[in-house]
Formats: structure tokens, C-alpha cells, sequence
């Protein structure tokens, strides 16, 4: 009998060997993951192969991406009502638009050309990016060199921006991942100061939910928000209890379910560092982790860690 992960009506189990590879194939690490209409699923990787798809049961599709990103910083993916994918790369400052099928189709930002660092202006090392599902806006985390979101038209003109370097609320620490629920209402993961703020959709503060461990991502399923927290900062990366693991919220902010063990790990039921996080039509979870940043890198020699597990809902 597989361990169960989770509580009340969110209790998963861990399934081994999901994603089948290519021979010769690694992910290296993972920072992002999305889901289709059709429960294909997209892993962003730092490795050769940016995006990679499988079908539902792991079966490797194709791949692409191939010489549009920097080497080490692609960061946030995230998938429209049509399938577009939107991709962050905080290395070239962009945010990249490609079908389903992985064409090319849109970008925003200048590749290799960042705004000032805290200008406000886009961009500086942007995070994510997510539609307002009623009229196509985009809006843009902004990210490490900024602490703004930008809202662009659905055809990629700019039309304003909000917040600023700060912890009141409707600044930002770090802006680290974006998202709408059907209210559309805007959520942001504001990642060092541990917390998500929620604005309307032209940038006003309606509230926060603190005492979530650097969030790091998140994304919206039914009535439920799924957020993964990183591990601890700097001389807290060992700690017990510190992150790693992930978090099921209502949409009022109760937590309503978590799992992830104390210590980090790769075993079932451990996260070293959820970075991007998906929901399939059957509830199936779906994590993409920084493992290789950080902690694969530090090691001697540097290792690749695990760094992407599914989790299927318990009936």
C-alpha cells in the first residue's frame, strides 16, 4: 500500500518513474510546469531540451524551445485557455509566447535587453506571466531586478504598472509568480516576504495571506489554490519545517491540506525546491523543482537531484 500525502479531501499519492525520458535525456532541473485542455503536460527545463511534453500517463510527446532561451534561466511557464504557453526567462528578460505545438508566436520584452535595475520599467529579470481570463491582458511578475507588475494588451502594447520595492502592502520584495481566479482577482507570490497579495485587476490591494514559507508558485484549480514554498534563506537551507513542500488553500485563504516531509529529500512524499507546480483534470499534482540551483550545484562534484514528481488525488 503507497503512503498517503495530505489531508481531508487533498491526500496524494506519489507515482515513480512518471515522466519517461528519451534515452540519453535529462530535465537537469525544473522550473516550471503546466497542463493543457488535452492533460499534456509541459515541463520547463534548464537543460537541452526547454519544454518537454508527455501525454497524462508519462509517454514522451516531443519537445521545443531549442536555442529561443538563455542556458540556466528559463523560470515561469504558464498555459492560456487556448493552450498558448507564456515562458519567462529572467536571463534574457522576456517573456516568450509559443502554441501547443511549439510554435513561436509572440514575445514581449528585448531579448538581452534589461530596464534599469529597480526602474520600475519593464523589464528586469521577469518571473512569470498570466492572462486575465475576460479580455486577454497580460500581466507580468517583475520580478528580481524590479518589484512591479505590467500589464500588456492581449496584442503585446503596454498599458501601466503597479507597486514597488517594500513590504506594505502592495509592494513587493520579490514578485515571483502571478495568477487569476474566476473572480479575476490577482494573485501575487510575493516570495521573501512570505506571503501572496490579491489586487483587482487594476493593481488595488484588496488583501494577504502571510505565514506561507517563500512561495515560490502557485496555480489555480476549481475552487482550490495549490502553492509550493521554497526551502529556507541563507543559513536556514538545512532547517527542518522550512519550505520544501506544498500547500492547498481555498480561496479565502484556509489551508485546507499540505504535504511535503520536514526534511528535504527525494524520496516519496519530499520536495528539495517546488518551483513550479500543475493540476490536471483528475487532480493529479504535478511539481517542478530548482533542485539542481539549489542544492545539486553546491555539492562535491555537482549532482543532478530529482527534480519533477506527480502526485495522483486519492479518490
Amino acid at each position: 500500500m503507497p503512503d498517503v500525502f495530505g489531508q481531508g479531501d487533498f491526500r496524494y499519492t506519489y507515482v515513480p518513474n512518471w515522466a519517461k525520458l528519451p534515452a540519453g535525456w535529462t530535465f537537469h532541473e525544473c522550473p516550471g510546469v503546466a497542463v493543457d485542455s488535452k492533460d499534456r503536460i509541459y515541463v520547463l527545463t534548464r537543460g537541452e531540451h526547454p519544454i518537454i511534453v508527455f501525454d497524462r500517463n508519462g509517454k514522451f510527446l516531443r519537445s521545443f524551445g531549442e536555442g529561443f532561451f538563455s542556458k540556466t534561466r528559463t523560470h515561469g511557464l504558464y498555459i492560456a485557455s487556448d493552450d498558448t504557453l507564456l515562458v519567462a526567462d529572467d536571463g534574457i528578460h522576456t517573456i516568450q509566447m509559443f502554441s501547443a505545438e511549439g510554435e513561436k508566436v509572440g514575445q514581449i520584452g528585448v531579448t538581452n535587453q534589461p530596464a534599469p535595475i529597480w526602474s520600475g520599467q519593464p523589464f528586469n529579470r521577469p518571473t512569470s506571466a498570466a492572462i486575465r481570463p475576460s479580455n486577454g491582458d497580460i500581466y507580468i511578475s517583475d520580478g528580481y531586478g524590479n518589484a512591479r507588475v505590467h500589464v500588456y494588451s492581449k496584442g503585446g502594447q503596454y498599458k501601466f504598472s503597479w507597486g514597488s520595492s517594500g513590504i506594505d502592502p502592495g509592494q513587493f520584495m520579490r514578485p515571483h509568480n502571478i495568477a487569476f481566479d474566476s473572480q479575476e482577482r490577482v494573485y501575487v507570490v510575493d516570495r521573501e516576504a512570505h506571503r501572496v497579495q490579491i489586487f483587482d485587476p487594476q493593481g488595488k490591494y484588496i488583501t494577504m495571506w502571510s505565514n506561507i514559507h517563500r512561495p515560490d508558485c502557485m496555480v489555480l484549480w476549481k475552487d482550490h489554490i495549490y502553492i509550493g514554498e521554497l526551502n529556507g534563506m541563507a543559513g536556514l537551507e538545512d532547517a527542518p519545517g522550512m519550505g520544501h513542500r506544498v500547500g492547498v488553500y481555498d480561496l479565502n485563504g484556509k489551508l485546507v491540506s499540505r504535504f511535503g516531509a520536514p526534511e528535504e529529500g527525494e524520496g516519496p512524499g519530499q520536495f528539495i525546491a517546488p518551483h513550479g507546480i500543475a493540476v490536471d483534470s483528475k487532480g493529479s499534482v504535478y511539481v517542478a523543482e530548482v533542485s539542481y540551483t539549489i542544492r545539486g550545484s553546491h555539492m562535491n562534484p555537482p549532482k543532478e537531484l530529482r527534480s519533477f514528481s506527480r502526485y495522483d488525488r486519492v479518490p
